[in-house]
């Protein structure tokens, strides 16, 4: 691909591009002199941490930056135009026709109020070419093109009547409407199961050979770099560190920011055998079930969901059980059951020696505090009018600590999450992503619980941050032999951290066993489909 490179004019230039940040920001520029070239038939990763800049490079080539945020010096030039310099009617007509965006949270881009179909429509007659094109017929062309099952019936449905990775194919829908020559990627695939991020990686892939578009994918995740980059660039705090082709990053990066990156990457080849755990059971759920009755629509007949079928599993003190699998396989609701959000339909729950799962509510509210949740989310899970002080001390304070015993265990406990205790008169919106999911740590900690159950708790940190924060979690349950369910789609984070793994496919559990058998010799076929959706897992097996 290089060589075709070379040979061809770039479609995309930017040229020493630089966006100021305003002032009393922790530096003065959000991208810093960055320059790069995007040429047809290519495909070029952008990776590093939040705020290295990567989000920000995209969003001025689209001009869609923040008012916040200023452009002062550099160029973008696309086919031959100065972006910078044009008029904005220009760019509004060259979005979405000439260069377009996928964006990391589909629900958030999709209008709720609007039907699929609808949407799709709205992006042709924007541009007036609804006289040219059939936008009926478009709809269904691009809805087939990207692999939604139905699109006669999908295009009819709303936003939240579809899966994450169905939403993810409708904005790839809009995004490809036009046939633009440029598709930006920004973190599309960030928060879905290891199969559908496999297929959108593969869509993604096979609409660029098939139209020749050059393509500017935005990720932090290493494997996804190893499975479609051509070429690849490495940003940290602004600026450009490292560029080349991937052989060249991955096999050989010459940065000790681009090393230090792919060496917190979680390994499958990391598993290991452990030990047999003969400490006390916190937790021993027996023939679990939850069925869901969800209503019909207008094309849609009613339906019987069996979200958990008939589920055991057991936690020991100081052990950590995984759980994964596809999203609606029914890990998320296991864990709501193990807390009692919901109530089970059927089977048993012992905690502490004692039968909950049909225990009243009243009854069970001592117990409560000796179970706690770390959310995937820890922005929405954190009350934006209340500072961490707050967060962190009414829990316990409503049980009857007393506030000053409550404010001095937070104040330990920010510190021994790595944070400084002045962080207790703090906002959540002043914290970094990272930074917050160290919040929501001391939250869960701060009653001293002896079940923590990890709901997805690292999937949208960076590879980095995501590794501090699994090593955290690690140190704080050794110390407190705290018993662990942690649920996740990655399969690389549980073969790390865990010593029990639970594979889930539609409500039941078809295997369990220590991470290296059940990663490197499953007995089911759908962990070995999972397995080999894993991306990268060629370049982690040569690294």
């Amino acid at each position: 691909m290089s060589e075709v490179r070379t040979a061809l004019e770039p479609l995309l230039q930017v040229d020493k591009l630089t966006v100021s940040l305003p002032g009393g920001m922790d530096r003065g520029f959000a991208v810093e002199d960055v320059s790069l070239d995007l040429a047809a038939g290519e495909i070029l990763c952008i990776v590093g941490e939040s705020g290295s800049g990567k989000s920000v490079t995209a969003n001025a080539i689209m001009g869609l930056l923040p008012d916040a945020l200023t452009v002062t010096g550099g160029r973008i030039m696309l086919r031959g135009m100065d972006l910078l310099a044009a008029p904005a009617a220009k760019l509004r007509d060259l979005r979405g026709r000439i260069v377009s965006i996928v964006f990391q949270d589909p629900l958030s881009a999709l209008n709720p109020l609007m039907t699929i179909g609808d949407q799709i429509a709205e992006v042709i007659e924007a541009h007036k070419l609804a006289g040219a094109i059939d936008p009926e017929t478009r709809v269904i062309e691009l809805l087939t093109e990207v692999g939604l099952p139905d699109p006669a019936i999908i295009r009819t449905q709303y936003p939240f009547r579809l899966s994450g990775g169905q939403r993810q194919r409708v904005m790839i829908a809009m995004a490809l409407a036009l046939e633009p020559a440029v598709l930006i990627a920004d973190e599309p695939t960030t928060a879905l199961d290891v199969t559908t991020q496999a297929q959108i990686l593969d869509l993604i892939r096979t609409i660029q050979r098939k139209q020749g578009m050059g393509v500017m994918f935005i990720t932090h995740d290493f494997g996804v770099v190893a499975e479609i980059a051509d070429r690849v660039i490495v940003m940290e705090k602004g600026r450009l560190v490292e560029e080349g082709t991937a052989a060249q990053v991955l096999g050989a990066p010459s940065h000790p920011y681009t090393k230090r990156l792919i060496a917190a990457v979680p390994r499958m080849s990391e598993a290991e055998a452990l030990a047999a755990n003969e400490a006390p059971v916190v937790i021993a759920a027996s023939g679990l079930n939850k069925t869901f009755r969800l209503p019909g629509g207008l094309l849609r007949p009613p339906r019987v969901v069996r979200a958990v079928d008939d589920v055991s599993l057991t936690v020991r003190k100081g052990e950590t059980v995984g759980i994964v699998g596809e999203s609606g396989s029914g890990k998320s609701t296991l864990g709501r059951l193990l807390m009692k959000i919901l109530d089970a339909d059927g089977g048993s729950i012992i905690f502490n020696g004692q039968e909950v799962a049909g225990m009243p509510e009243a009854e069970f509210r001592r117990h409560r505090p000796l179970i706690q949740m770390v959310f995937q989310d820890p922005f929405a899970s954190l009350n934006p009018r209340h500072t961490v002080g707050r967060i962190l001390t009414c829990g316990p304070m409503a049980h009857g600590v007393s506030y000053h015993e409550a404010k001095a265990r937070a104040h330990r406990l920010l510190s021994r999450v790595g944070l400084d205790p002045s962080a207790f008169e703090r906002y959540p919106h002043e914290f970094s992503g990272g930074q917050r999911q160290r919040v929501g740590i001391a939250r869960a900690l701060m009653f001293d619980p002896q079940l923590i159950i990890a709901d997805e708790a690292v999937s949208a940190l960076d590879v980095s941050v995501q590794a501090q924060i699994l090593d955290l979690l690690a140190e704080v349950q050794d110390e407190m032999k705290l018993a662990m369910i942690f649920i996740t789609h990655d399969l690389r984070i549980a073969s790390r951290i865990c010593n029990e793994v639970v594979v889930m496919q539609n409500g039941r559990m078809v295997e369990s066993g220590p991470p290296a058998q059940v990663f490197r010799q499953p007995r089911h076929d759908y962990t070995r489909t999972l397995v080999a959706a894993i991306p990268g897992a060629r370049w982690e097996a040569a690294a």
